[in-house]
């Protein structure tokens, strides 16, 4: 592994560690890119609120520390400024103009709930229902075929606990799509530490079958997740001998 772009900040609220000590660990692990890719805000509708992200107001001093961090350690790491947030079609628009103020690198596609959030379906809840399985699909691709997004984030973090063939059928047309986008799909490695749902087996040997370009992403909350050696080899036990067509920058 020579970078991440997939690293968050206390700013989200669930979150730690200072902006400088992901750097240092970064350097420290001897990675060559650091990509920030904190929860980014969202404009909805009326009162509604989201907790999993940073509020707007804080984005410009994100954006300023970031960038500043850039400069600072210019000579030892090349860091990026980015973004990890949902495609919510009825909220995306205004959101994405109001993010593109901002000096952006790159936006992750992290898909953590279907419709526009507000009293929809979370992608971490478990479900059998194959109109969940779709529409998660659907929504995706939508998200992926406006162009905005660079990677999709930890694809496989719907919960679907139906039939396995039912999932294969769906997600092999997502992990298609996203090949013909030339849209890199992320190995989520905060998915593999904390035993989630994903990585889902079936998911990645069908990214393999498929020849779908697939990147490693830590997901760090915090400054010691991009320092754990552990790591090297829970990815190597966990890949076996899946032929996954890796790439290191998006």
């Amino acid at each position: 592994m020579i970078s991440n772009y997939h690293t968050h900040t206390m700013r989200c609220g669930h979150a730690a560690g200072q902006d400088e000590e992901y750097v240092l660990a970064a350097i420290d692990r001897g990675l060559q890119i650091l990509g920030f890719a904190d929860h980014s805000p969202y404009i909805f509708p009326g009162e509604y609120y989201s907790n999993m992200r940073m509020p707007m107001q804080a984005l410009p001093e994100y954006v300023a520390s970031v960038l500043s961090l850039k400069e600072k350690y210019a000579d030892k790491i090349e860091i990026k400024l980015g973004l990890e947030l949902e495609y919510y079609p009825g909220c995306f628009a205004q959101t994405l103009k109001a993010l593109k103020e901002q000096p952006l690198d790159y936006l992750l596609l992290g898909q953590h709930a279907l419709g526009d959030e507000k009293d929809d379906y979370l992608t971490g809840w478990p479900t059998e229902d194959e109109e969940i399985l779709k529409r998660y699909v659907r929504q995706t691709l939508e998200g992926l075929h406006t162009g905005a997004f660079s990677c999709f984030a930890h694809p496989d973090i719907i919960k679907f606990v139906g039939n396995p063939k039912i999932y294969a059928k769906h997600m092999r047309t997502l992990i298609r799509e996203a090949k013909t986008c030339g849209i890199p799909l992320e190995f989520n490695l905060l998915g593999l530490q904390t035993r989630r749902n994903y990585p889902n087996r079936l998911f990645w040997e069908m990214v393999a079958e498929e020849g779908a370009e697939a990147i490693v992403g830590f997901d760090a909350h915090q400054p010691a997740v991009l320092r754990d050696e552990d790591l090297d080899k829970m990815i190597t036990d966990w890949i076996g001998d899946l032929k996954i067509n890796w790439v290191d920058t998006i």
